[in-house]
């Protein structure tokens, strides 16, 4: 059954890394939905995204990376669900509720499963 659970963070950090990609390679369509600079705030998170999959792939600071990844999900929630004003759209519930998941789900790995504790204890 360890073998099974221990799937459980590669199944976590390939979707990230696969919103990660699709940032950098939808940045201009992503833009107008970017609070605060557009186009480079999409690229600097495609970035972030990919550097999560990376850290948790190696085990190096992967508990500062699930607590970043949960800070840009609350983040993500704030500014564009519930701020429709932000975007000019209504905010969508499948959205909204799947940075919720993922955001717990980053703090549960920081929690129970990361290994590097060297930046936060």
């Amino acid at each position: 059954m360890n073998s099974l659970t221990g799937l459980g963070k590669y199944i976590f950090a390939i979707p990230i890394m696969v919103f990660g990609i699709s940032h950098l390679r939808h940045a201009e369509a992503m833009a107008s939905m970017a609070p605060f600079g557009g186009v480079v705030v999409i690229y600097f998170t495609g970035i972030c995204l990919i550097l999560f999959t990376l850290s948790v792939f190696m085990s190096k600071y992967d508990k500062l990376a699930s607590i970043l990844l949960f800070v840009f999900m609350l983040l993500n929630v704030l500014l564009l669900h519930l701020s429709p004003f932000m975007n000019g759209t209504e905010p969508g519930t499948s959205m909204f509720l799947k940075d919720i998941a993922i955001g717990g789900a980053a703090l549960m790995y920081a929690h129970t499963s990361a290994k590097d504790n060297s930046i936060i204890g």
